[in-house]
């Protein structure tokens, strides 16, 4: 079983003076913490950025004016700011502490809230975004992971009503007089499920961008789901473009109508039909409350996974579709040209008759009838008109019964590009509807086509196809240093089914934090399979002493002594006979009492065998001894020849054992 590595700021004091105590949430630009102000003794939030951000200059200057930026906005429905420092190189901020959950969590957890409770968070939301657009300041990433809700002050557990809500991270906001001349180089960033349609056709936001995020987290805390979907960014992005958003009670029956159009107003496609800014919607909102009362709504089966803040290029004016409204047209796009058609002919003039009323003009149109009648001519005529009317008839039924119609093509099974090319060949176009997951058919290959292969179609007709997503797989997030219950939320927010292992001693992470995962963190797995979170029981109450280097005997009897239980495997080493030269688990680590210490020790250095070296020149013998790394002693001529030798010869012997030499 793989054990992922801890987070090595757990248990750190910053700046002398906050001491990290646990992990809450990581995201793509920085981690936040719990820790505590030794110096105040109080529990703060510290927000610490990732390295590879702080190798930019631009963003470490963003990152620095947000501290200034959040506390000027002194508003009691907003995350406040302390203090700010680096540590080790890294910028952090250091926060007000919520008790609480963020709205995501909350909306994992109910699914979705009752018109009275939605209303009743939104108010405090609108309340602190509207602190800062008084300020001058537009938030640009309104949603529920930057909502925080805290325990309610006069109420138990899951009491909304009175829950007190604090909007977080305003890292995105900007001075609205900057924002109007912003150019920041052709890229939106914002949270695609949430951003306003002039951010994605201009890039640039105001007041009432926020207004129309903060609509679309009423229709999800309202129906449990954003209003858009889809398998690319851009392509949820360009919906809230060219999409009104449905009526939430459209998805959930028994909304309130006034509900209804309150999200209409917030998320009106049009800027300029919105509220002006997040103050003039809350004043609808607390008029919607009044009218609306205590009801309540229906428990909601919808779930939205949490979306992601995105970075997606601005889409060029040459692919947005020309029957977009003037206000979402990109720059330089034209209007769209006005339809031509023929001119309608006149109605038929009656000048030809007597004026005098319907009785007339019928007589005179009967008299004439009858004239043409009673020529022979005149019935051939009828008659060739007659048979003339027939065939047109027949043929304008079969045009439009038959004729205008051909058999659409077999595209499932086919890979986009090519089914493109296959129906564009037909003369046909392409819509994609949403993608579906297939355990067995390859991502971006059609599944379905409607209509079917072979089904009837108008000539140049369009032909929509689902494409495959692939096997529908999910990577296991990193959740070392979270508390429990947030760490299940997020596995189970993985389509993971979460189970909890044996707790573990561990020397780094407190008591109560998760310290590893299994599956191990980046693995890629099925919806419903099982993840076993193992968490902290803190230090283990023994600390293993340092033994290498003392006899085997001597640290044996240490290890006993306090409770642990060596365990001895020998083997070669340069060191002297009995010597421990390695141990498991090191010194200073933290066991149970009865833990095993494996314990490594050497047999000693490899023995030489003594060579036969009767016979030889004494000189000669001492060489090849010295080469051997044995000490040659000759005794009697040393410059005769070996007749004699001690050790004898096939002895082994310790390195730089010495032997005698009798020569003569």
């Amino acid at each position: 079983m793989d054990i992922q590595v801890a987070d090595s700021l757990l248990g750190t004091l910053v700046d002398g003076r906050y001491r990290i105590r646990g992990r809450v949430a990581r995201g793509g630009m920085a981690t936040v913490y719990t820790a505590t102000d030794e110096r105040l003794e109080r529990t703060v939030a510290l927000k610490i950025i990732h390295p590879a951000q702080a190798r930019d200059p631009q963003f470490l200057e963003r990152f620095t004016d947000e501290a200034k930026t959040i506390a000027r906005l002194t508003h009691p429905n907003v995350v406040a700011v302390y203090d700010q420092g680096h540590h080790n190189g890294l910028p952090y901020l250091v926060m007000e502490y919520v008790r609480g959950h963020t709205l995501r969590d909350v909306l994992a957890q109910r699914r979705r809230l009752n018109p009275g409770e939605a209303l009743a968070i939104l108010e405090q939301m609108l309340a602190a975004i509207f602190g800062a657009h008084r300020a001058g300041l537009v938030h640009r990433d309104v949603k529920p992971e930057n909502v925080l809700v805290a325990e309610a002050p006069s109420g138990g557990p899951g009491n909304l009503v009175d829950s007190v809500v604090k909007v977080a991270d305003f890292g995105l906001a900007r001075a609205v007089e900057a924002s109007a001349t912003d150019a920041d180089g052709g890229q939106l960033m914002a949270t695609v499920a949430y951003v306003a349609p002039e951010l994605v056709t201009e890039g640039r936001a105001d007041p009432r961008s926020d207004v129309y995020s903060a609509g679309i987290v009423l229709f999800e805390m309202l129906t449990g789901r954003v209003p858009y979907d889809g398998a690319q960014p851009v392509e949820v992005a360009w919906q809230h473009v060219d999409r009104d958003v449905p009526a939430p009670s459209s998805l959930v029956p028994g909304i309130p109508p006034v509900v209804d159009e309150l999200v209409a107003r917030a998320t009106r496609r049009d800027p300029q039909s919105r509220p002006t800014d997040a103050g003039a919607f809350l004043s609808e909102v607390q008029n919607a409350r009044d009218d609306l009362g205590a009801a309540n709504a229906n428990t909601a089966v919808l779930r939205q996974v949490s979306p992601r803040t995105e970075v997606i290029p601005r889409i060029s004016a040459t692919t947005a579709e020309p029957a977009r409204p003037s206000w979402a047209r990109l720059p330089g796009q034209a209007e769209p040209p006005a339809p031509s058609g023929r001119r309608r002919a006149p109605e038929p003039a009656y000048d030809d008759y007597d004026d005098d009323g319907p009785d007339r003009r019928g007589s005179a149109i009967g008299d004439r009838y009858r004239m043409v009648m009673a020529h022979p001519n005149g019935r051939m005529a009828v008659a060739a008109a007659i048979v003339v009317i027939g065939l047109v008839a027949a043929i304008g039924g079969w045009w439009f019964g038959m004729g205008r119609y051909t058999v659409a093509p077999q595209l499932t099974a086919m890979t986009k590009a090519a089914a493109q090319e296959q129906a564009t060949r037909g003369g046909f176009t392409v819509t994609f509807g949403p993608g579906r997951y297939d355990e067995k058919i390859d991502k971006d290959v059609v599944l379905t086509q409607d209509p079917p292969a072979a089904g009837r179609i108008l000539k140049g007709g369009k032909i929509t196809l689902v494409l495959s997503l692939g096997a529908e797989r999910y990577t296991v997030p990193d959740v070392t240093g979270m508390t429990l219950d947030l760490a299940t939320v997020q596995l189970e927010d993985a389509k993971l089914q979460v189970t909890k292992g044996p707790d573990r001693y561990d020397d780094n992470l407190p008591k109560g934090v998760v310290i590893a995962v299994d599956p191990p963190v980046g693995t890629e797995t099925k919806p419903g399979d099982k993840a076993t979170v193992f968490v902290s029981k803190g230090k283990a109450p023994l600390t293993v002493p340092r033994v290498v280097g003392k006899n085997v005997n001597e640290a044996r009897n240490e290890l006993i002594g306090l409770g642990l239980e060596p365990l001895i495997a020998y083997k070669a080493s340069d060191q002297p006979r009995d010597t421990v030269t390695k141990q498991t688990p090191e010194d200073g680590a933290g066991v149970e009492k009865g833990a095993k210490v494996e314990l490594e020790v050497s047999e000693g250095p490899p023995q030489v065998v003594v060579p036969r070296l009767i016979g030889l020149p004494c000189q000669q013998a001492v060489q090849q001894l010295q080469g051997m790394n044995l000490q040659a002693n000759p005794q009697l001529n040393p410059n005769g020849t070996v007749f004699a030798q001690n050790p004898n010869e096939n002895t082994p012997v310790a390195p730089q054992s010495q032997v005698v030499l009798y020569c003569q």
